[in-house]
């Protein structure tokens, strides 16, 4: 796999971060939290694909050729509910209290990084993806070290903008990059598979 293509995939996994860093960003975070939480998903963009990773050379060795194709559609289906996540949030209709609900659920989001379990969960939850990919990864035989590498570095420095990015900019970015970012693995699976 090519260095273009790991980015490629980094970018699109760094995505679930940077959408929820910028929704945090805009509620209020301090420098020293965004560093924190940014090293920390850099850790689980790390370890949970290289979970993955081992799952999924270990199947390759057990199924062969066919491996890369299961691999191909891992990556298709993720890219596919990430986009599905973003249709349905567009479909809800906020009333003015709903509205209210969901900012102060925000700043609530922001006061949970302060103990060590609310950031484990939050990390947690944008590295899931990481995990499935990188079974998807070790299926093709990618190179272990040096794409977990470039996959937790990419979602720390991504995760980070995001929250500078929320404290300037607002909400209304963090759903173009979860379009983008299913798009972005759709089509490298789509890629892999011809």
């Amino acid at each position: 796999m090519s260095f273009s293509t790991v980015m490629l995939v980094a970018i699109a996994l760094g995505t679930d971060a940077f959408a929820l860093a910028i929704g945090i960003g805009v509620a209020g975070i301090t420098l020293k939290k965004i560093g924190v939480v940014s090293g920390v998903v850099c850790l689980f963009h790390i370890f949970m694909p290289l979970i993955g990773l081992g799952i999924g050379l270990a199947l390759g060795k057990l199924v062969g050729e066919i491996a890369t194709v299961i691999g191909a559609i891992v990556l298709i289906l993720i890219g596919l509910n990430m986009l599905w996540e973003v249709y349905k949030e567009r479909k809800q209709v906020f009333s003015f209290s709903q509205a209210k609900s969901y900012v102060a659920a925000k700043k609530n989001t922001s006061k949970s990084l302060d103990s060590f379990w609310g950031l484990i969960m939050l990390a947690g939850s944008v590295s899931l993806d990481a995990l499935s990919v990188g079974f998807g990864l070790g299926t093709m035989k990618a190179q272990i070290f040096g794409t977990v590498l470039v996959l937790g570095v990419v979602a720390g420095i991504m995760t980070a903008a995001g929250f500078f990015l929320g404290r300037r900019l607002g909400g209304w970015l963090g759903e173009k990059a979860e379009i983008a970012g299913g798009i972005i693995l759709a089509a490298v699976g789509v890629k892999l598979l011809f």
